[in-house]
């Protein structure tokens, strides 16, 4: 294996001061004409082209558990766990018809402003402590560990330091405002994308070099026959990864839970489009729809191509540090296999998704925290200037806390991508029906938005430790109940999303049906028009659909 040389070191360098620079000059540039302007800062009002709407969803949501995570699922499960990005690509396209014009035409800027909207103040409060909690100590802390890993494995540098370096250069970006972070999330994303693609061509290079050939496309064919198995789309019960992608579910189940919630009802990815018109904002979504598209090559090809190399023993005794195999070191050791200059090229694609998803997240957790706990709650007079005070604060003291408590939670032990969904996926399916309900059915009570925030949250809980309490075997012919390798029968947790949003609905209906009826609650501007699209839209959205039905077709 090759160490980080001089070249790597100087192309992460001209990386780096390019997306510095690049950011500095768009805040000085924001700073002349909008000053202090909270709306500016939070949302970029007006200000991000489709092109930057759609690089900065996909820079913000591809990085250290996608890299790192998924690659490593790549190397355990296969392509099946390219389902996550594939389902994305239609979910931007509903997400698009039906979720944003109503955000737009109510004027929505944050997800806790809409359930005040609708429900009031103190459903509002309590997802917005939800939400801050969940982005704290879920998604920051994983980004910032796995994101480290992979740095360290790589540059051969400690792993705090490289998540202080991390956090830092994140933090930076962050404390310009949502404008900056729109705008230098172009260059990352072309990093993410030319730098994974030289990565995933280098991993099928190597692959080929196992037969005597050579180039990506010889790679490719030796690929299916090394390790055919990894290219199933859709696992059977006998699949010992069933638990985690149970067959159908994850075209027709819980999996539509998981991408509905994600792209529609998250502050994180919503807010890169809240400050656009709605022609530019659907454009946006679309360009990132085709972007999700091309991810399972970058992240989840180099985890089957490590797979087979490590069959093969090309990598030694890399992918077991602790003496038992780690899949999330399947793309790290892939980088260190890369030639001198190239893997500066992917060290500067890795770190940018990283820091273009820490500082999305950290603009996030500032936006909440500042419109819907700071104003709300402690300074309704708090002038623009203090606004973005306070969110710069908010950012700091937000990353700070993740570094800290980032090596205490075991991120590592449990796999980065599954560590990320299954504790997403506790409060998930009460969020997206207090939001759907919310938008299409009038009827839609505070009383029963409050049961879908603790209901859903609890039931969740309740069906992870259930079988701890009972058998589940009674479940497995219908589907809802496999073997988790133990010889205990357990609810994989997408069917167990799945299963809480319905039960959720059920209560939010009968409670909103049977309950008492609220008056001063405002109801949202739903109008049929505000779905119809233009034939552009239409266009690329079929094209969308047809490829996805492709992919399934061919590798069902």
């Amino acid at each position: 294996m090759t160490t980080f040389s001089t070249l790597d070191t100087v192309v992460f360098l001209v990386y780096f001061l390019i997306v510095a620079g690049y950011g500095l000059w768009i805040y000085r540039k924001k700073k002349s004409t909008s000053g202090q302007a909270s709306h500016d800062y939070f949302l970029a009002e007006g200000s991000l082209t489709w092109w930057a709407i759609g690089a900065s969803l996909i820079a913000s949501n591809i990085s250290a558990e996608q890299f790192i995570g998924m690659s490593g699922s790549g190397y355990r499960i296969g392509m099946a766990i390219a389902v996550y990005e594939l389902m994305a690509a239609a979910t931007l396209v509903i997400v698009a018809v039906f979720f944003m014009p109503v955000y737009l035409k109510n004027r929505i800027y944050t997800m806790p402003q809409f359930l005040e909207q609708r429900y009031g103040k103190a459903v509002a409060t309590t997802m917005a402590l939800f939400w801050l909690g969940l982005y704290v100590v879920v998604n920051l802390t994983s980004i910032l560990y796995l994101g480290a890993l992979a740095i360290s494995s790589v540059a051969g540098l400690n792993v705090f330091a490289c998540m202080v370096f991390l956090a830092v250069f994140a933090a930076i970006i962050t404390l310009g405002g949502m404008k900056v972070i729109g705008y230098t999330d172009v260059i990352q994303v072309l990093c993410l994308v030319v730098g994974g693609l030289v990565t995933t061509w280098i991993a099928l290079d190597l692959v080929a070099a196992l037969s005597g050939g050579q180039g990506a496309i010889v790679g490719a064919s030796e690929l299916m026959k090394r390790a055919g198995g990894h290219f199933d789309m859709v696992l059977d019960r006998g699949n010992p990864n069933y638990m985690d992608l149970p067959g159908l579910s994850t075209l027709i189940g819980g999996m539509w839970i998981v991408n509905l919630n994600y792209w529609g009802c998250n502050q994180y990815i919503t807010q890169r489009a809240l400050g656009a018109d709605l022609h530019t904002a659907r454009k946006g979504l679309l360009f990132a729809a085709f972007l999700k598209l091309l991810m399972p090559v970058i992240v989840v090809l180099p985890g089957i191509a490590a797979y087979a190399l490590d069959k093969s023993g090309t990598l030694g005794d890399a992918m077991r540090p602790g003496g038992e195999v780690n899949p999330d070191r399947a793309y790290p050791t892939l980088l260190a296999l890369l030639p001198s200059g190239l893997k500066g090229v992917a060290f500067a694609a890795l770190t940018a998704a990283v820091v273009a998803s820490l500082a999305g997240k950290a603009n996030s957790i500032a936006t909440i925290f500042t419109l819907d706990i700071y104003r709300q709650h402690f300074n309704k007079e708090a002038s623009e200037q203090r606004m973005v005070w306070i969110g710069r604060v908010t950012v700091v003291i937000a990353i700070a806390i993740a570094v800290l408590i980032a090596p205490l939670m075991g991120i590592d032990k449990k796999g980065g991508f599954a560590y990320i969904q299954e504790y997403t996926g506790f409060v998930s399916p009460g969020i997206l029906a207090m939001f759907l309900l919310g938008f299409f059915w009038r009827e839609t009570t505070a009383a029963a938005a409050m049961f879908a925030t603790i209901g859903g949250l609890v039931f969740s809980i309740f069906l992870k430790f259930l079988p701890g309490m009972m058998d589940l075997s009674f479940l497995a012919p219908i589907g809802f109940a496999a073997d988790n390798g133990t010889g205990v029968y357990e609810i994989p947790f997408l069917d167990r999303m799945f299963i809480v949003f319905w039960v959720v609905v059920a209560g939010m209906v009968l409670i909103s049906k049977f309950g008492k009826a609220d008056g001063s609650v405002k109801r949202m501007i739903v109008e049929r028009r505000l779905f119809r699209v233009d034939g552009g839209f239409a266009a690329g959205s079929a094209l969308i659909c047809v490829m996805l039905a492709a992919i399934y077709g061919v590798w069902w």
